[in-house]
């Protein structure tokens, strides 16, 4: 895409889940007011529990102490832990980008880019949200997504170097625990969260047309 809309990239570090909804909230708000650029938070979280706009509570099996957040993406029930990043875009639509079903093939598009750079083939299933493993077979990223006045928050929560075993807590997305895998755990070699958020920036550039300029935040 010629001449990329200017935007900003957040790196979080490691976060609690409520401090940073609230500040996705924050920069909503100021998206819409249009007093900042699109921007994109990258983040790990602190052992979390979210249940989207779909959630069933049959879904929550053992959340123990686990922190559980009720919050206004779509979708069912999702785990976010160390390891796992999580991308947040608070994207202002532009009117050709306002069809919240492109969006949402835009982001498994970026993530399989991502993906494609470590040399993982990440794959779409059909009437699934989400990036899976070659074929459907395992799911290695989950996308939960809100729009308020065409600018976009929530967004995606990829499997880097996850402990899996805390997926069991759950139904994840009306799943069972074992669908769940990580980028590692499929190519059975480390991988650093640093590379994959250089690969995710890169990947998220291409496919959505933003030119990031990396800030402190």
């Amino acid at each position: 895409m010629t001449n990329p809309h200017p935007a900003r990239l957040l790196d979080l570090g490691t976060r609690e889940y409520g401090e940073v909804w609230a500040l996705q909230r924050d920069l909503v708000a100021a998206r819409q007011r249009d007093e900042i650029a699109d921007t994109l938070l990258l983040v790990e979280h602190p052992h979390v529990i979210t249940a989207g706009r779909s959630a069933h509570r049959e879904n929550l099996l053992a959340v123990g102490d686990v922190p559980l957040f009720e919050i206004e993406r779509g979708g069912d029930v999702t785990y976010h832990g160390p390891g796992q990043l999580v991308g947040y875009p608070i994207f202002l639509l532009r009117p050709e980008e306002r069809d919240l079903h492109r969006y949402l093939r835009n982001l498994e598009e970026a993530l399989i880019r991502a993906l494609g750079q470590f040399g993982l083939a990440g794959d779409r299933k059909p009437g699934w949200t989400g990036v899976w493993t070659a074929g459907g077979a395992r799911k290695l990223a989950s996308i939960g997504v809100a729009v308020k006045r065409w600018v976009t928050m929530h967004g995606f929560a990829l499997n880097v170097s996850t402990d899996l075993s805390r997926f069991a807590a759950i139904n994840p997305c009306g799943l069972d625990a074992a669908v769940m895998a990580s980028v590692s755990g499929e190519l059975q070699r480390a991988v650093g969260m640093d590379a994959m958020k250089r690969a995710v920036r890169e990947a998220f550039a291409q496919v959505f047309g933003r030119r990031f300029d990396e800030q402190s935040p």
